[in-house]
């Protein structure tokens, strides 16, 4: 069973979180964020990883924390939910429109993270999300879960087309490295014998 429960606590957030990488896509998201409750189901839905994630935390100063400390607890139950690797694809890429948008993305399940964030959101906000917290999720998700992330915004208009082609484009390549190898079940994907 590739799954994980982790609870993560601090001053600022408390936050619990589920994920089962053989999953439906299935989703229950609750971070008091809605356009980040938004942008998260996209991500499980997607990436047919199912989902859960029950976040409080100090949205009186603002969504920062609560974003950033939701990407690093999925990133790790991520980690946690991939063991030692063994028999995934590890690599992933999704060329995804939206309308106005084009994103792309490229990632390997490394271990060894590393985000290039090549994406314009021409507003500062979406409703009252700020824009500039997607990008913070992604590093959060990429530096705990190990993953080097290559996302590219091609075309795009619409603030929040762009971020959800983002969520979406993210997850239809994470669902792919994910992904058992029908060809290689039992091996672990590098030359290295681990990852």
């Amino acid at each position: 069973m590739r799954t994980h429960t982790l609870t993560r606590s601090t001053a600022e957030t408390e936050i619990t979180v589920t994920i089962d990488l053989d999953g439906t896509g299935a989703y229950d998201n609750q971070t008091g964020v809605g356009f980040f409750d938004h942008m998260l189901d996209q991500l499980a839905r997607h990436s047919l990883i199912d989902m859960t994630v029950r976040a409080k935390g100090d949205l009186h100063i603002d969504d920062h924390h609560t974003v950033e400390d939701t990407g690093i607890a999925l990133g790790q139950a991520l980690a946690a939910a991939l063991g030692d690797k063994r028999g995934i694809k590890r690599y992933g890429a999704c060329l995804l429109p939206m309308d106005d948008a084009l994103v792309r993305t490229a990632l390997d399940l490394s271990a060894r993270p590393f985000l290039i964030w090549n994406v314009d959101l021409p507003t500062a906000k979406i409703g009252t999300f700020d824009t500039e917290l997607v990008r913070e999720f992604f590093q959060a998700f990429s530096t705990h879960g190990g993953i080097t992330l290559h996302v590219d915004m091609l075309h795009g208009l619409n603030s929040h087309h762009i971020a959800e082609a983002a969520f979406k484009s993210v997850a239809r390549a994470l669902r792919e490295a994910v992904e058992v190898d029908p060809r290689k079940a039992d091996a672990i994907p590098s030359t290295k014998g681990a990852l």
